[in-house]
């Protein structure tokens, strides 16, 4: 197995839901989400994690509705492990929101 340590995905505009990351014949080890409020004002969001493409729901999410305040980042330490076809969907209350996902895609 080769191991690709990578940035899997980025998004500067999440006001509407962006898949931000889906495996795609790998899998992967998600080590850290960086979420990033560019913005004078406190902003929300959400992240989840559909399996298989699954079709957003309640247990997918491991952020809803969470703050993040004006002109300030958050760093999640996660450690999520994504089988092939699995998919990490953001979405934030404006577009002023990044988020940043780094991990390890294994092929």
């Amino acid at each position: 197995m080769a191991n690709a340590y990578k940035v899997l995905g980025q998004t500067g505009d999440a006001s509407t839901a962006v898949d931000i990351y889906t495996t795609s014949g790998v899998e992967a080890i998600v080590s850290t989400v960086v979420v990033c409020n560019r913005s004078a004002a406190a902003k929300t969001f959400d992240i989840s994690v559909r399996p298989a493409g699954a079709t957003e729901a309640n247990e997918h999410y491991i952020a809803k509705g969470t703050t993040i305040a004006a002109n300030d980042s958050i760093t999640l330490t996660l450690g999520i492990t994504l089988a092939d076809t699995d998919v990490i969907t953001v979405t934030a209350s404006t577009a002023d929101v990044s988020f940043s996902v780094f991990g390890t895609e294994i092929s």
